[in-house]
């Protein structure tokens, strides 16, 4: 037995810890989780706790059923809002085959495919997600329409406000957990909310915002309200993005930084760029997995829709943030497309293929574009060579249907499951009549 998993068992008696959720996530990003008594712990690191992953979404067939859920000791935390004692505490587990070799229908061990490709290459991925969020009040459950619980914008400072106690409330909890926290603050639309998660391996982050929905989610219900990370909720308020700063380090030192260069970006960092941006329309079905995905990026509010890089350019899939001349070390580069309803092993493991893609092809980077896109006219965006992301959830199947690097990054299995698992959500949507039908043609037609 290791130290980590030693220091799991001395904690977990000296805390007088009874539960332990083990938790894991499913193709499409759902989080799982099993209880287990402390007793059966010291069995599950050496052997896993074995469960049906026919039952499970995208993890097996009946004939194939048998899984193994082996818990992570480095990822174990109490849980504050499990505050009573006894308590409760987490890991987050890899899934392994009954003999014990990974399995193939794990999203994080998707994630660690990539990692250890990356390291291979000599390289750290590091990622830093603003994530947005609405708080709506508890009526919507009554059949009435969503309502934000304030009418506050951007950076506005609302005294006894719901908002400002729940990110008190959740940043306080989140920080008990070991998650650090960088900045919070009221977005633009009314109810509207971001925390931004502090610099973290790759893997590391995914498992902080499978952590942070759920802190958020409960801390929202504590409050009487109801928190939602759908994408766009309201027709008339810009939609909640996971803008998410990426970087590769070599040891302790920044491969994106170089000084004197453009923006001190670095080869390497231009080469990660033109990766992302040559194969930014293939991993969008990735990144936005929803139907709903689709309405926050084609529905203005500072989401990307074409495929453009830009220093400060906020219209731009790609932006490079200011740099500051005495911190190299800070050299990064900003994917604005994500949102936080998506699988974060699943997104980080095909960016991060994507980026490195660019860097061993050598891609150039394309001309920077300065101009605000959403402002260019269809034929000026033509003559400039910017192509759009993918218009809606169907197109973006279409596209990665045909990507190799996509397939290779999430392997057959997850690649079929996930195309064949968004094909019907798609068909569902696409089946249905909307209010807007009805409003505009029952009258008319």
């Amino acid at each position: 037995m290791d130290r980590q998993q030693e220091f799991v068992l001395r904690t977990i008696e000296e805390r007088d810890i009874r539960f332990v959720r083990l938790w894991f996530t499913d193709v499409i990003g759902t989080l799982k989780s099993v209880a287990v008594a402390p007793a059966e712990l010291e069995g599950a690191f050496s052997e896993g706790i074995g469960f049906d992953g026919s039952a499970i979404e995208g993890f097996a067939r009946v004939f194939e059923a048998d899984m193994l859920a082996k818990p992570d000791p480095a990822t174990f935390q109490v849980l504050p809002w499990r505050g009573e004692s006894p308590g409760t505490a987490r890991m987050f587990c890899d899934l392994q085959m009954p003999d014990g070799s990974p399995s193939f229908a794990d999203p994080r061990q998707v994630l660690r495919r990539a990692l250890w490709r990356a390291g291979e290459l000599g390289f750290t991925f590091y990622t830093h997600p603003e994530i947005e969020f609405f708080l709506i009040k508890e009526s919507w459950k009554k059949g009435r329409k969503p309502k934000p619980v304030d009418d506050a914008g951007y950076f506005d400072h609302v005294p006894h406000g719901n908002s400002h106690d729940f990110r008190r409330a959740t940043i306080t909890m989140l920080e008990a957990m070991g998650i650090s926290v960088e900045f919070s603050h009221h977005e633009g639309a009314p109810g509207q909310n971001e925390i931004d998660l502090r610099y973290a391996d790759a893997l590391t982050t995914a498992d902080n915002i499978m952590t942070f929905k759920t802190v958020v989610k409960e801390v929202a219900l504590e409050q009487g309200i109801y928190a939602t990370f759908m994408p766009k909720p309201f027709a008339e308020y810009p939609g909640s993005g996971m803008h998410t700063h990426l970087s590769l380090f070599e040891g302790d030192t920044n491969a994106f930084y170089e000084a004197g260069a453009p923006y001190q970006l670095s080869k390497t960092g231009r080469q990660f760029v033109a990766g992302l941006l040559r194969h930014g329309a293939e991993i969008t079905a990735v990144t936005n997995q929803w139907v709903n995905s689709y309405k926050r990026l084609w529905g203005g509010g500072e989401a990307p829709e074409y495929i453009t890089w830009g220093h400060n350019n906020r219209s731009a899939l790609i932006r490079i943030p200011m740099y500051k001349p005495s911190k190299g070390q800070s050299t990064r580069v900003e994917m604005r497309s994500l949102d936080a309803a998506c699988n974060p092993y699943l997104a980080f493991a095909v960016i991060l293929n994507a980026g490195l893609k660019g860097i061993e092809e050598g891609y150039e980077v394309p001309p920077e574009t300065e101009d605000d896109v959403w402002n260019l006219t269809d034929s000026e965006r033509r003559a400039m060579g910017i192509e759009p992301l993918p218009l809606s959830l169907g197109r973006a199947l279409e596209v990665m249907e045909r990507s190799e690097l996509v397939a290779e990054t999430l392997g057959e299995h997850v690649f079929d499951f996930f195309l064949r698992n968004k094909r019907a959500e798609w068909e569902d949507y696409r089946g249905q009549v909307t209010q807007f039908e009805l409003d505009r043609y029952l009258p008319r037609l």
